[in-house]
């Protein structure tokens, strides 16, 4: 027998898909609310550009090409805001290229362009890649890594680091739990990949080179600038 519209048990089944239906909005909402959370905003690429010191210890910016970078496609496009490629000079004749790549919002998959992975795209083999700590104050190291790159073309010795968050990983599953821990916090975190080498391959006197250049950098980059690419260090 159907029951008659308006009666008590067509009102209770009505009572309970509103009841269900509020549930599943307020569950919705919720689930929203707790959705991590960019903590930098976007910076825009002729202001991060100008963040960028032209001047580090006794180089000075000379030009922006001769690097190899990461292959461009449509998911570089998304994993970077900011690239910027520069060659430095100093009196000496030594030259250092810098890498820096940056993005507000960092979703772990970093690792695509990590010079690892760039490199050898480029033709180049690699030495092993060894963690390196560079000084950067009395008190506190930078967590990098360092490595030889060699081809027919030429031989670099190249030294990077990558932050994401507050966080310095050297490995893919390290960046990913970095990623993951932040997310946890309702945070999504920013994340940079910032890259300096030389040509030639005697790694043993070159990566000092590195090294003070790194530290330099340091030292001539203003409170923002240092805070995307160092972090709290």
């Amino acid at each position: 027998m159907v029951e008659p519209v308006g009666t008590p048990g067509v009102a209770a089944l009505d009572r309970r898909k509103v009841l269900l239906g509020l549930g599943l909005a307020a569950m919705s909402g919720i689930a929203q609310a707790r959705m991590p959370k960019p903590v930098v905003p976007r910076i825009s690429k002729d202001r991060f550009t100008a963040l960028v010191p032209k001047h580090v210890g006794d180089f000075t910016f000379d030009s922006e090409s001769g690097l190899v970078l990461p292959p461009s496609d449509a998911l570089s496009d998304r994993l970077y805001d900011n690239l910027v490629t520069r060659t430095y000079t100093n009196r000496a004749g030594q030259t250092v290229m810098l890498l820096i790549a940056y993005n507000n919002k960092q979703d772990g998959v970093l690792q695509i362009h990590r010079p690892e992975t760039c490199y050898p795209a480029g033709g180049y083999e690699l030495s092993e890649v060894r963690p390196i700590e560079v000084p950067i104050t009395t008190a506190k190291a930078l967590p990098a890594q360092v490595f030889a790159a060699n081809s027919d073309e030429r031989n670099e010795v190249v030294l990077y680091w990558t932050r994401v968050g507050e966080r310095y990983p050297r490995r893919w599953h390290e960046q990913r739990w970095a990623v993951a821990e932040a997310n946890l916090q309702g945070i999504v975190p920013d994340g940079v990949l910032a890259r300096v080498s030389a040509i030639g391959n005697d790694k043993g006197a070159i990566t000092p080179m590195l090294s003070g250049f790194v530290r330099d950098l340091h030292h001539a980059s203003g409170d923002h600038a240092r805070r995307l690419l160092f972090g709290q260090i």
